[in-house]
């Protein structure tokens, strides 16, 4: 262990600038991608929720190294890159490349009716205030950070039960989660989305306390919770003890049917009952309760399922869809260990107080990565949960780095956080 970790921490602090560039062409300003310079897949564009979370290992890094600031001018720069390309809409791109921007326009489709930024872009920016003290430089921002938030919650957000939803399977992160790939367009009250939102509401309160309007910050509070209280009522299934995605995909309710007229349903949504590592997000987001978390507990520590040898199976190895193919569009979360989602719930059961599950989580992580770097001379994208091996992606470093902030725990340092 010891000598993953000294590998891994020299490995990153040597190779984190890798992941800045310099402005270039349509991005104006200096940002972050998610790979070094000689992978085939992320060396030059700056993706939307990679973003941040090669924010959160710039934090840890600059702790590590006492150079406050040394990155911030490359994570402000993705916020601002982001907005520069954001319209009256509040459509924010999801990626941006130093040629152009990612779109999907399929006839009859307009810019409203397509996923957009995932909500991690305030986040990112409440971080670097949180990280810095300082909110003057996102002042001028904020309204149009307040009209990507209303965008969502205004065109994605369903109306009968309060969910937020994908518009489709196009880009969502996660690329082949089953309760939303290849499903009806706006069909899917993603877990994984719900939590993003809620922590994107939250954040964006946040900044206006930091700017010193603290009744805004309280209206945007409110609306974190008014979700939140949408996703205990239709996501929480006491059966399981589990959140899951809601299926929103039901008929409207016709009062002259004469066939349903007598008992017309009286529910808004059904839970999707897929074993995904996303339904553990709820932790990280902070809304559950802890009666919630203790249950979520017993499933995290199921070794039929999530856990594994090298951390958390992004789909439960009982599912009839689990696979651990090598693919790349979509990229495979059917089963596959990805740095990102051993991040999130080490996270998760930090907050709730499960400190050893967190500690051994973190040690897997480590074990998981040094093995690769030791070997191979780099980080990959997927892993195999049973052997360790990876799958695809040499060269992929972006939230693969985030092991430095568990190393951190590990030595009982301080540890940089998200917001």
């Amino acid at each position: 262990m010891e000598r993953y970790i000294s590998l891994l921490k020299e490995f990153i602090l040597q190779n984190c600038r890798q992941m800045i560039r310099e402005p270039s062409h349509i991005l104006k300003y200096p940002y972050t991608v998610p790979s070094s310079p000689d992978s085939p897949y992320y060396s030059m564009t700056l993706w939307d929720w990679d973003s941040w979370f090669i924010s959160v290992v710039m934090g840890q890094v600059e702790l590590d190294t006492g150079e406050k600031g040394k990155f911030f001018e490359y994570e402000a720069g993705c916020v601002r890159n982001f907005l520069d390309h954001t319209g009256e809409d509040g459509v924010v791109p999801i990626l941006i490349s130093d040629q152009g921007i990612m779109r999907r326009n399929l006839p009859g489709k307009d810019p409203l009716s397509e996923n957009m930024h995932k909500p991690m872009l305030v986040q990112q920016a409440a971080l670097l205030v949180q990280r810095s003290g300082d909110a003057s430089w996102i002042k001028p921002l904020m309204e149009k950070l307040g009209c990507f938030l209303n965008r969502y919650l205004t065109s994605h957000v369903h109306q009968e039960t309060g969910l937020a939803y994908w518009q489709s399977d196009f880009a969502v992160g996660v690329d082949n989660d089953p309760s939303v790939f290849y499903r009806p367009d706006k069909s899917c009250g993603s877990i994984y989305l719900n939590s993003l939102l809620y922590r994107e509401l939250l954040a964006y309160g946040f900044l206006w306390e930091m700017l010193g309007n603290v009744k805004e910050a309280n209206v945007w509070r409110g609306k974190a919770s008014k979700l939140a209280q949408a996703i205990q009522a239709h996501c929480w299934d006491e059966r399981d003890g589990t959140f899951y995605s809601a299926d929103l995909n039901l008929r409207p309710v016709d009062p002259n049917d004469w066939l349903h007229q007598g008992a017309p349903r009286t529910w808004n949504s059904l839970l999707m009952r897929v074993d995904c590592w996303s339904s553990f997000l709820p932790l990280w987001a902070g809304f559950a309760s802890q009666t919630q978390a203790d249950r979520m507990l017993e499933r995290y520590r199921d070794t039929r399922t999530f856990n594994s040898r090298f951390g958390v199976r992004t789909l439960s190895q009982l599912e009839k869809m689990y696979s651990l193919g090598a693919s790349n569009n979509p990229s495979n979360w059917l089963g596959p260990i990805w740095g990102v989602s051993n991040y999130m719930v080490f996270r998760g059961l930090l907050k709730y107080g499960f400190y050893e599950d967190a500690r051994e989580l973190a040690e897997k992580t480590v074990r998981l990565f040094g093995q690769d770097l030791e070997k191979a001379g780099s980080l990959h994208e997927f892993y195999h949960p049973d052997n360790g091996e990876p799958i695809m992606t040499h060269g992929f470093q972006n939230w693969n780095f985030l092991v430095l902030n568990m190393i951190a725990y590990l030595e009982d340092r301080p540890m940089a956080v998200e917001f």
